[in-house]
């Protein structure tokens, strides 16, 4: 019962941040709109901080399962990764409030580290064999220098979320992350990945 309370809070919590943003929430706006008892509240989570971080930990959770069922779904290499980025787009545009991914940096470094961390440890070694096997598959260029265009590719998610080079006040982060990766992403294949590619070139 209480883990699958707890998940309906970290839903609705997430969606609150990404609207909203997180710093200039007072708790008592939150208890009120995730209509969550401040008995059952510090049962569950004891203070925001460990709201934002379980909150984080839930949405890495959900990015895992939904990566698992585009493997399962999707078997080209490039295809796969396109259908990476498109979900990273998806999931960009519902965060409409310009704080939120400042508010993470600035005020709430544990939950913005453990972002990090999944990049390097999950997100890497994923964009890595996704390269390795587009290249196998002939979708891909076979010059490719997979270790540097994976690290090429994580560095520019962190570019894209970089408040310095692209304030939110000003770009729409979802547009931005498209257009350093389909653009980056097409010139990495080779005409018949581009061919395998097509529809998710033609709608992202």
């Amino acid at each position: 019962m209480n883990q699958t309370l707890r998940d309906t809070l970290l839903e609705e919590a997430l969606q609150l941040f990404r609207t909203q943003g997180i710093t200039q929430l007072p708790l008592e706006q939150i208890l009120s709109q995730l209509d969550v008892s401040p008995t059952t509240f510090r049962e569950l989570f004891g203070d925001k901080d460990e709201l934002v971080l379980q909150a984080t930990q839930y949405d890495i959770a959900r990015q895992k399962r939904e990566h698992a069922e585009i493997y399962q779904r999707v078997d080209n290499a490039v295809a796969r990764l396109l259908s990476l980025l498109e979900m990273g787009i998806r999931d960009l545009r519902k965060v409409t409030s310009p704080a939120y991914f400042a508010d993470l940096v600035q005020d709430y470094p544990q939950a913005w580290a453990l972002g990090q961390q999944h990049l390097t440890d999950y997100s890497l070694p994923q964009i890595h064999g996704l390269l390795n096997q587009a290249i196998v598959q002939k979708d891909m260029r076979g010059d490719i220098n997979i270790a540097l265009v994976s690290k090429i590719i994580i560095e520019q998610l962190f570019m894209v979320l970089n408040e310095q080079i692209f304030p939110a006040s000003r770009y729409d982060v979802a547009e931005v992350f498209r257009s350093v990766f389909l653009y980056y992403v097409r010139g990495l294949c080779t005409e018949e990945g581009l061919k395998a590619a097509a529809a998710y070139f033609s709608r992202m």
